[in-house]
């Protein structure tokens, strides 16, 4: 089992930045590959980014590509996404989540474990 909780998200004018952080304990966090998806109110929850167990490969949305970073520190249990030149239409639910396996995914079913989310809202 693995617990992930995010923190970081807020509110932003539009062109500013964020960094979300996710923090897992439970099972040895390098071991999983972790993702970042976004839910707005009405849509589903889609993917924004991931990354390998290792650190190794990166996968982006068309949408977020050049305005966000993922990244993580397996020495401290925790992936990052670094959001910059937000737009109001990034406002979304964003969620972590962890996979067991070494790629990247963009898919949601092959995750297993979910943090609760993190608001983050942009204004224009």
């Amino acid at each position: 089992q693995v617990q992930l909780v995010e923190s970081g998200g807020g509110l932003v004018q539009a062109g500013g930045s964020l960094r979300l952080s996710c923090a897992a304990s439970g099972r040895t966090f390098s071991n999983y590959a972790m993702g970042w998806f976004r839910q707005a109110p009405g849509n589903e929850r889609e993917f924004v980014a991931a990354i390998s167990w290792r650190g190794g490969s990166t996968d982006y949305a068309d949408s977020v590509k050049g305005r966000f970073t993922i990244s993580r520190d397996n020495a401290k249990n925790t992936v990052y996404l670094q959001m910059n030149s937000l737009k109001p239409e990034d406002t979304a639910v964003y969620y972590c989540a962890a996979r067991e396996g070494k790629g990247t995914s963009r898919l949601r079913w092959s995750y297993a474990y979910w943090g609760q989310g993190t608001q983050v809202t942009v204004s224009s």
